[in-house]
């Protein structure tokens, strides 16, 4: 018997909505605490020495993120996307007041990696929900809003959580996160649970993967790790070495593996994880630098850096919408070309900003870069949707996600270890102006004058190449995304993401 339809019980973009809620504060604290960190150093006596300890809560709910994400995601698929959506949710929210009520920073970090499990699934999982309440075109409009909405909330992370400090203590922003969980959980309750018994979960897949995440995340997390002379990076690349091979051995032993070989072989899906990877990355570069572009060279508050960033973020949800419309039209392909190529074009602009920029200049360049990176988000995602089969949806899109977060990550990790040495080689030729015996105020002053200027000048010069680099990785994804679905494929993807029901009734 045919199950009741989504939208029967409920209104379609209402969910499309709700979801989109969830998906932004979650992923909204992946950042949120950038901004937190002194005043909960503060309270818990964290010293400056100890900031290595300190930056696990924001490593922990990175890590907690990204290796909840393919095992719940496969969850989703066997015991139904609606109820284990519902479960993630409840499970963010007891992590979120077990944050709120930490009495030291294991506690913290703990609880983090909690309520980073509760969030990190609610992508993959939401995205699949929206594909199914809505049909053909809209249904690609729905999956770039949500992907818009998680974007959106990394990069205004830091700007909420400076916004509520500011009137209240920094314990309230996880306390703010329940009344949030129960209107969504209220509102969305409805919503029928449409469970796969022919599905099987791969626990033992799920944990070996986990691990393997784990120790990327960890690694490169932390530059410091890879020194010549360490044994670390040695003990990292065995472990991570051991770990890779048994997950690889173990997927290829079972009927239904977390990881499907079917998956990998599958041009479409490899091209768009490869792409998202590449995008990721990109995206990470240009968030970071903005603000201190901002903040340094430009001599910006930390308010004005964050407004910087969110005329990027502003463009998102445009590009989200154009694409997801695209799509479904025109295929995959051609929309992730043009979407690169903009972000492209929108990143080579910003990298010709000097000291003197200004309106509309400024605002113009972010807001064609922003367009580019939202015009991508419902392709590569649709993508994922449409490579796997029914019960291999949310799996699917899990994975597109995770190869986002670890492009993050090699991003940041990238921008710390060659920023650095390309700074310090752009400065090598300043001397300090210190007191020199028998100078006169005026030459003292001069010399200072010169040295600031030199310092604004290789600052400007380190930011300009970070944006053309994040440029560069843009168009690098084109070479992979030249394998994704084009107007051939248009078929498939209206098939996808009608609500296929075949294999859920039982």
């Amino acid at each position: 018997m045919r199950p009741p339809d989504v939208s029967d019980a409920h209104s379609s973009w209402v969910t499309v909505a709700l979801v989109s809620l969830a998906v932004f504060f979650t992923a909204l604290d992946q950042t949120v605490v950038v901004t937190l960190l002194p005043e909960i150093m503060l309270e818990m006596e964290i010293s400056i020495t100890e900031l290595d300890q300190a930056s696990w809560i924001i490593t922990g709910y990175l890590l907690g993120y990204t290796i909840a994400i393919p095992l719940v995601a496969r969850i989703s698929d066997a015991y139904g996307h609606a109820l284990i959506f519902r479960s993630s949710v409840i499970v963010f929210a007891v992590g979120s007041v077990l944050v709120a009520l930490s009495p030291n920073l294991s506690w913290l970090v703990a609880s983090r990696v909690l309520q980073a499990i509760g969030g990190g699934a609610i992508i993959p999982i939401g995205m699949v929900l929206v594909a199914q309440s809505l049909p053909g075109h809209r249904g690609a409009i729905a999956v770039g809003i949500v992907g818009a909405a998680a974007e959106i909330g990394i990069v205004l992370g830091p700007l909420y959580g400076g916004i509520i400090t500011s009137a209240l203590n920094w314990r309230w922003l996880f306390w703010l996160d329940v009344p949030q969980a129960a209107i969504i959980l209220l509102t969305l309750w409805s919503i029928p649970n449409l469970r796969n018994s022919r599905t099987q979960v791969d626990y033992l897949g799920g944990l070996l993967l986990s691990a393997t995440l784990t120790i990327l995340v960890i690694s490169l997390s932390k530059p410091a790790y890879f020194s010549v002379s360490s044994p670390t990076p040695y003990l990292i690349a065995i472990g991570g070495s051991t770990v890779l091979f048994a997950l690889v051995w173990s997927q290829v032993r079972i009927a239904q593996p977390l990881l499907p070989p079917m998956l990998f072989r599958s041009k479409p899906f490899l091209s768009a994880i490869s792409t998202k990877l590449l995008v990721g990355a990109a995206l990470m570069v240009t968030m970071v630098t903005i603000p201190i572009m901002a903040n340094t060279v430009h001599g910006q508050s930390p308010l004005e850096g964050g407004l910087r960033l969110m005329r990027l973020t502003g463009a998102v949800p445009l590009g989200a919408l154009m694409g997801g419309y695209m799509t479904y039209r025109v295929g995959s392909k051609p929309i992730t070309v043009i979407g690169l190529l903009v972000a492209a074009l929108g990143l080579m602009l910003i990298s010709t900003w000097d000291l003197e920029i200004g309106e509309p200049q400024l605002s113009g360049h972010l807001a064609i870069a922003g367009l580019g990176f939202g015009l991508v988000i419902a392709p590569l995602f649709v993508t994922g949707l449409a490579a796997g089969p029914s019960n291999y949806q949310a799996t699917s899109v899990s994975i597109v996600t995770v190869s986002r977060m670890v492009g993050m990550a090699l991003g940041l990790a990238a921008l710390s270890a060659w920023g650095m040495d390309h700074f310090q080689a752009l400065t090598a030729g300043l001397e300090l102006p210190l007191p020199l015996s028998g100078e006169s105020t005026s030459e003292l002053e001069q010399r200072t004058l010169e040295y600031s200027k030199g310092m604004k000048a290789a600052g400007i010069s380190l930011f300009q190449s970070f944006f053309r680099i994040a440029a560069v990785l843009m168009l690098c994804g084109i070479l992979p995304a030249l394998g994704l679905p084009s107007l051939s494929s248009r078929t498939q993807i209206r098939k996808t993401l009608a609500d296929d029901r075949s294999a859920n009734d039982h």
